[in-house]
């Protein structure tokens, strides 16, 4: 057969990997494909010094990409919703198949995107766009197809992970952590989107769209950072058997859909608890299954480019097949799709890590349990720590039972109106993952 040929836009980190794993590897890569894979052209707005470009075109313009008439497939690497957009609506448009690593761009505007590459009988792939090298996307969306997934759970994002594993091992606050994270390249200089959850919640709602056959609602995914986490409440959730980790978690309820990222107490002895530094792993339970666990690196050069690269040759294989006898590209065929309500968090039932800064002084611990009790919270845990110096608060840590958000929140309320508490009280969610 012919050779596919395929543009790639964007040379940055992910961008120069792909090219530098399509060239490398091209012999093994031609032979899983069926036809070699060429890369016909670049669009770039600087040289990467990682890259030997050789002989293959180059050129400042996407447009230029997009338009040539030789490409089959085009790679978007740029990132971002407005030029990565249009480099996806332009392919699509030229009848091109596109292949994307980008997260923000799928869960925002994907609707729209797999809308209009069913009307041109064209393919979009995003493998890479969850959790970087982890198959996670094929894994849910084709090998687990004969289940009804029940819920997910992931470690989604490397860099909260990284962040917490340092503050439980070194006993490091978050700040410290997050500057350390930014020197070694894991963080970026603005890591809002790492820290404070918006980077998983764009790939959980991915996972979550595939997982039960729901349009992509990015809008409705509650999402929570890490930058509010205390060394102390790393350092009692140990003491109580948990870790805690940055978690995006979704299930299926009779309610609807559970769809949220937040900060996670976790039994130690679950296997998500044990993945540490900037790995990334995801839990899927289906009913006929059961649990299934994937751990790998959810990001760099080699593992997202290893996950952009499959997609290229998946393509390649079937470029002159209908484009019925493809994958549907949210698993489920559109004309399928169940528009479930996600539930606000006010109705997502889950336990609670509680810290109550409080008077060292008698009657207290049963004050704040009689307040809990008339919100119908039950208390599964509870450590009561004296002060660390003279003058200092008392400390009270609870872990309760299963409760909806809405009873909890008028619970908090009512203990930090009571004259022996002091300050906010932390809350941390907790999830067994059973």
């Amino acid at each position: 057969m012919k050779p596919v040929k395929v543009g790639i836009c964007g040379l940055g980190t992910v961008g120069g990997g792909t090219f530098n794993v399509l060239t490398n590897n091209a012999k093994d890569i031609a032979r899983r494909a069926g036809r070699e894979i060429i890369i016909e052209q670049v669009a770039m707005r600087h040289p990467n010094p990682d890259v030997e470009l050789g002989q293959v075109k180059t050129t400042e313009d996407v447009a230029d990409v997009i338009n040539n008439p030789d490409i089959d497939i085009v790679v978007e690497l740029i990132g971002g919703y407005t030029v990565a957009k249009d480099v996806v609506m332009g392919a699509i448009e030229n009848g091109k198949h596109v292949v994307t690593a980008n997260k923000a761009l799928i869960a925002v505007y994907g609707t729209e995107i797999f809308a209009a590459a069913e009307a041109k009988g064209v393919s979009v792939m995003y493998e890479a766009a969850v959790a970087g090298g982890i198959p996670i996307i094929k894994a849910v969306r084709e090998g687990l197809a004969a289940n009804r997934i029940n819920w997910l759970a992931g470690i989604i994002n490397g860099t909260g992970n990284f962040i917490l594993t340092e503050m439980r091992d070194k006993g490091r606050d978050f700040a410290d952590v997050l500057a350390e994270a930014q020197a070694l390249g894991y963080a970026e200089a603005d890591p809002t989107f790492d820290v404070e959850g918006i980077d998983a919640a764009h790939k959980l709602t991915i996972l979550s769209s595939i997982a039960y056959g729901i349009p992509l609602q990015f809008e409705h995914c509650y999402t929570e950072g890490i930058s509010k986490i205390a060394p102390e409440d790393v350092e009692y959730a140990e003491e109580l058997g948990y870790r805690i980790k940055h978690l995006g978690v979704s299930s299926r309820t009779e309610k609807g859909i559970d769809l949220r990222v937040h900060p996670t107490l976790i039994p130690e002895n679950r296997p998500i608890a044990k993945v540490d530094g900037v790995l990334n792993a995801v839990t899927v339970n289906g009913d006929a299954v059961g649990d299934t666990l994937y751990v790998g690196a959810g990001a760099g050069a080699g593992p997202t480019a290893s996950a952009v690269v499959a997609d290229v040759i998946d393509l390649a294989r079937t470029l002159e097949a209908p484009a019925s006898t493809s994958v549907n590209h949210l698993a489920f065929d559109s004309d399928s799709i169940d528009n479930l309500r996600v539930l606000p968090i006010e109705q997502v039932e889950t336990a609670y890590y509680l810290r109550i800064q409080v008077q060292d002084k008698t009657g207290v611990l049963a004050s704040i349990a009689t307040t809990l009790s008339q919100h119908d919270i039950n208390i599964e845990a509870l450590i009561q720590k004296e002060p660390r110096m003279e003058n200092d608060l008392a400390q009270i840590i609870i872990l309760t039972h299963k409760v909806e958000e809405a009873r909890m929140n008028a619970a908090i309320e009512a203990v930090e109106k009571l004259d022996s508490t002091h300050g906010r009280i932390t809350r941390i969610r907790v999830e067994h993952l059973d």
